[in-house]
Parts: structure tokens; sequence; C-alpha cells
């Protein structure tokens, strides 16, 4: 049986034993996506089943970090810890009907049969050597203390096939899946069941997930046909990997969205990033709002080839957008990371000067954590100074000389604004024959410490007259 077409709905499913991670998001991403192109819905469901790695503060993480993409879900969070008496009336279903079976088999009895499997050639899988046992032998094997697992009664003939959205048809042969486990020792259910039980209950009809997953699907499938459910349609995406063609893990730098957020990246930046991830609707789009995504995402046109993962592009992708960002709300999001930086006092300042302040910096962020280093000199009454930066300007002894001047021009400004603070230095530049380079570069490090700075004029005037002034003649004082 396979689901109707016209009745969408997909799931996303973290486990929550960590932060969301750069994979999963372009999965849940896909999911949405693919959702909202068909007028579908999307649930969410957390897989906790793990109980020794499951927290309670990892999934409120990636509840946040969905959140703070704008990935929102239709119908959830399901937690599958909260389903576990299902799982169990389901497993004595599949016994009762012959589908399923209790192995009594030790952990040291079945690595040493895989050892001797290995050193012959053979396949590893289990053996089945539980699946007819009479009930003397279990007798026996429960007289000895043994407690059982139970596991499926995979098909041994045969091929289990499936038409997958991006891989085309796929097929696996039944003799070379062996009989998995469903259920532990301790009564807790594994992956495999929980995973088509809870997909068959929510009548999911596509599943889009990460090609590492694709082994799993002929297991599932033969789970569906022996509860008699509906068989979803599959999708694989191809893995991430990094610059090195490796996986992308964290050897690779911190790849959680919870670390870019952090970083000062845009959520618009990070959904058309992962968006391009395995996916592109023809050569040279780049570019695309979420709701363009929502248009234009067709399943159809995702990569098999693994997809790699590139933060250089994705921090000018983000300073695109930085850009384009309306004034007032880049200036909100920016308070949060002034403060970051240890610049408590931004709410002392007025709303007007703190927008010029983001005016300023807009066009020179490529992340948003960057305005700390790049403003702090506005809000400190003292300046810590780059000392290879003041080594730099005191290698011109003209341009020493002229520091008095360029404190006299400045202290004659009666109406201190960008234009006439211009005209005075560039009088001075002028008068003494040096280069506005050379000039100008001294004044940059004595008003913010460094040689890298927004634009000088615009932030003399932003810092004010008196407070300019006192830290030129500070730096004449100690340094020229």
């Amino acid at each position: 049986m396979i689901h109707s077409k016209n009745i969408i709905k997909v799931r996303f499913a973290p486990s929550p034993t960590g932060h969301l991670h750069v994979g999963g998001a372009r999965t849940a991403l896909f999911n949405w996506l693919f959702a909202k192109k068909m007028k579908g819905s999307f649930v969410l469901r957390i897989e906790d089943t793990d109980r020794k790695r499951s927290t309670k503060e990892a999934e409120e993480a990636m509840l946040s970090s969905l959140s703070w993409l704008g990935l929102d879900w239709d119908d959830g969070p399901i937690r599958q810890s909260e389903r576990s008496d299902i799982y169990k009336v389901t497993v004595e279903k599949l016994i009762a009907e012959n589908k399923a079976y209790r192995c009594y088999c030790l952990p040291q009895e079945l690595e040493d049969r895989r050892q001797t499997a290995i050193s012959k050639g053979l396949a590893t899988g289990y053996d089945g050597r539980c699946r007819d046992l009479s009930s003397k032998d279990v007798e026996h094997l429960l007289n000895e203390g043994r407690k059982p697992v139970v596991r499926f009664k995979s098909p041994n003939e045969g091929v289990t096939v499936f038409e997958d959205l991006i891989r085309g048809e796929v097929s696996f042969k039944n003799d070379e899946l062996d009989d998995l486990v469903i259920m532990r020792s301790d009564g807790t259910a594994t992956y495999n069941l929980v995973v088509a039980i809870d997909d068959a209950a929510l009548g999911i009809s596509h599943i889009i997930r990460g090609e590492d997953h694709l082994s799993n699907t002929p297991k599932q499938i033969q789970i569906y046909r022996a509860l008699g459910e509906n068989i979803p349609v599959f999708a694989h995406l191809p893995l991430i990997q990094g610059p090195d063609k490796a996986l992308l893990s964290k050897r690779h730098g911190a790849t959680s969205i919870e670390s870019f957020r952090e970083r000062g990246f845009l959520s618009e930046a990070m959904i058309n990033y992962l968006a391009l991830l395995g996916w592109s609707m023809d050569d040279k789009t780049t570019f695309f709002s979420k709701a363009e995504l929502e248009n234009v995402f067709d399943i159809k046109r995702v990569s098999k080839s693994a997809a790699v993962f590139d933060e250089e592009k994705l921090v000018w992708m983000n300073a695109n957008y930085i850009r384009k960002l309306p004034l007032a709300e880049l200036t909100k999001g920016l308070i949060y990371f002034w403060k970051k930086a240890g610049i408590d006092n931004i709410d002392d300042y007025g709303d007007e000067m703190i927008l010029e302040i983001a005016k300023l910096c807009q066009e020179r962020m490529d992340t948003l954590d960057q305005v700390g280093k790049l403003t702090d000199f506005f809000f400190l009454d003292s300046i810590v100074y780059d000392n290879s930066a003041v080594e730099k300007s005191r290698k011109d002894t003209a341009v020493i000389s002229s520091f008095r001047e360029v404190i006299n021009k400045l202290e004659n400004i009666s109406e201190w604004k960008t234009e006439s603070i211009e005209e005075e230095l560039r009088k001075v530049s002028d008068e003494l024959e040096i280069k506005p380079r050379k000039l100008f570069q001294p004044i940059r490090v004595a008003i913010c410490g460094r040689s890298i700075s927004p634009p000088l004029f615009e932030s003399l005037w932003l810092l004010g007259k008196e407070k300019s002034l006192n830290r030129l003649r500070d730096f004449s004082k100690n340094y020229f």
C-alpha cells in the first residue's frame, strides 16, 4: 500500500542529544519547504528513546533553533518517550502473528559468531538460530537466566524495492538484511521499529531525510508491511561535506545553528544558504527569500552528489543580507551583540546616535558580532591602543609634527559636523603637503585605538567634539 499523493504530511524527527547542526537544519528546511509547496503539513517529532543521551536542555535548544530559522511546525512536538506502551503492544502483536520472535543469544555469543564469519569470508548478520525455538529450548534458556531481545522476522528471499524521489529506484536483497532487534532486553523499542510505528500512526506520506538512513529504509518498509500500514514515499538527501570532502563534523569548526546565531548570522541568510546545500533552482540564482523558496522548491531538483559546506560563502551571503537590512531592524539586532561585547552602557545613548553608529558599520560587517570591535570606541571613556597601529603611525616625522595643527583646526570648528570636520582636516593635508591617507591614519588610531574603523569624519562627529579632542591630545602627549 502506498500513501495517497493527495494528502501530504512530512516530519522532522531529531534526537535531542545536542544542538541542531547544519545537516539536521537542512533536513528540517527541505521538509518544511516541501510541505509548504505541496500545501501539506509539517510535523515535529522528538526521537528521545535514547534515555542516556537525550536531555530536556538539548530539546529546548533544538526547538529554539528551529523557531529562530522560522521553521514552524503544524503538529508536535511529539515525543517517542511518551509512547513506549504503544511500542510494547505492537511488539507483542508481531510475536503473536509470527512476524517477530524472542532471541536469547548472549552478546558475547553474537560477537564470537561474527568473528568466525569474518574469518571465513561469510556474511556477518544474525544467523537466525532463535527463529524457530521449541518451547523446551525456550524453557532451558530461560532457566539459564537469559533475558531475550525481540527480533523482527525479515524475509529471507526476494528483493525490497522502492522509488526514491532523488535517487530513483533503489533495491536491497532480502537475504542481506538480517533479523534486526526491535526491542531490547530491558523492554525498550529500537529505532527502526518506533520510526515505522510513529510514521504510520501520524499518517506521514513522505519521508525526507539524509542518505545515511538509506540502509534503514528496506528494514522499515518490511515493518510497514508486517503492520499492514501504508508505505511512505522516500527521498534521501545527499550528505554534507567540509571543504576537504570529509563528512562535515566538529573538526571543521562549530557547525550548530546556535553557534552561527551567536556569531551574528541572520536567520534569512542561514535559510538561503541551507537551501543551496544540494538544491538549486537553476545555475545562476543565488539569493532567495523564504517566501520565494516556498514557491520554487522542487525536491526532484535535489542533487545526488554530496553538498559542500563553504563557510566563506555563507559569510559572504550573510554580509549581503546585512547590507539590505532596514536600519531600524539592524540596530535592534545589534543591541544584543553590543551588550555581549561588554558594552553595558548602550542604553545610555539616544536612539538617534545608535542608529547613526549602526549606519556607519552596516557596510563593514560580515556578521553582527563584529559590531563590538568596530564601534566599541564610541562607548568607552578610555581605549586600549593596538601597539602595531601606534608604531606605524609614528614612522613619518612630518605626520607627527602636523598633529598640533590637526588639533588646532578641530578646536576652532564652531559647528561640529561631518562636513566641517572633513574640510578642516583636508586643509591641514593641503597646507602641510601631507597625503590625506598618511595624515588621517594616526588620527584614526588616536580616536579608536586601531587602524581600522568606520569612516573617520563620521566617527569624529558621532564621538563628539570634546571627546574627540581629548583623545587626540592624549595620543599626542603619550606617543608624539
